[in-house]
């Protein structure tokens, strides 16, 4: 069987730690191997008796300023970039322990969560791989905001922004998992926001941990960090690795095209909840030429 269709876990654990985004403290992760068909599962290991918290959308409790999830009284929050390291590489199976409910930003972008997993190598498992195999599209629609889904032989997303700011305006890319390299194109990209935002989000206690080292800090005629940007279009790229994290949560990879346009994590799990009451136009199973 080739390696792609085999499920794929850690060969070593791996640890790192850093600050949240939002809480302004200090996080400590380490990442395990696990079993076949295991999943991605988070542990808080500052709440010990507490159950796993499996990274599946049904465990979503909030998308308002990042991906949270929660069972049983416990979360884990901002994860989607972990997760979209977890997917950009194709590793289905993992145990993350955390000791607190934020993961931490690091840089503001994937870089750090992918090298450290890319250090740590790959074990490809016996156990295939099941995709979620979009037959019929599906979209969903919020005023000039949408997300939708087409049939197509492999995984494909593209994404495009549009912002009234001279810096951005309209911004598209595709990501071709058969084609394009996560770490090299994707992963490096940072999360990006208006001074105005920033200064509003610490009114209200949030955004605490937020400095020119985890993020993209955009005035009205320029942007404050020193080196620039990594991209040429490095906001339509982290929009792209959010994506990733937040389809993620299927719970499988999928087989079909999603195509986003200025949506954020909220209208991604509306099109998630959409398309899993959808079942007659997707299946599941290995994956199908079409």
């Amino acid at each position: 069987m080739d390696t792609y269709y085999r499920q794929k876990t850690l060969a070593q654990n791996v640890a790192l730690s850093g600050t949240g985004v939002h809480s302004g403290k200090r996080t400590n992760i380490t990442i395990k191997p696990a079993r076949e068909n295991h999943g991605i599962k988070f542990r808080r290991v500052d709440l010990p008796g507490t159950q796993d918290i499996q990274a599946l959308f049904k465990l979503v409790v909030d998308t308002s300023l990042a991906t949270v999830l929660g069972t049983n009284g416990a979360i884990v929050s901002t994860i989607e970039h972990l997760m979209a390291s977890f997917a950009g590489l194709g590793i289905d199976n993992a145990l993350v322990e955390v000791d607190d409910y934020e993961m931490p930003i690091m840089d503001g972008s994937a870089k750090d969560f992918t090298r450290l997993l890319t250090a740590a190598g790959f074990i490809y498992q016996e156990a295939p791989k099941h995709f979620i195999i979009v037959k019929k599209p599906i979209q969903v629609q919020d005023q000039d905001k949408s997300v939708m889904v087409l049939p197509e032989p492999c995984f494909k997303i593209t994404c495009s922004i549009e912002f009234p700011h001279p810096l951005i305006g309209r911004q598209t890319i595709t990501y071709d998992r058969a084609k394009n390299n996560f770490e090299q194109e994707v992963s490096r990209a940072r999360t990006f926001g208006f001074i105005q935002d920033l200064e509003l989000l610490r009114k209200f206690s949030l955004g605490k941990g937020g400095s020119l080292d985890n993020a993209i800090v955009i005035d009205k005629d320029r942007i404050l960090n020193e080196e620039g940007l990594r991209y040429p279009d490095e906001f339509v790229r982290h929009k792209l690795l959010d994506s990733l994290g937040d389809f993620s949560l299927l719970g499988m990879p999928i087989q079909g095209h999603i195509i986003t346009h200025k949506s954020g994590h909220t209208l991604n799990h509306l099109f998630i909840k959409t398309f899993l009451e959808n079942k007659d136009s997707w299946e599941t199973g290995p994956a199908k030429i079409i």
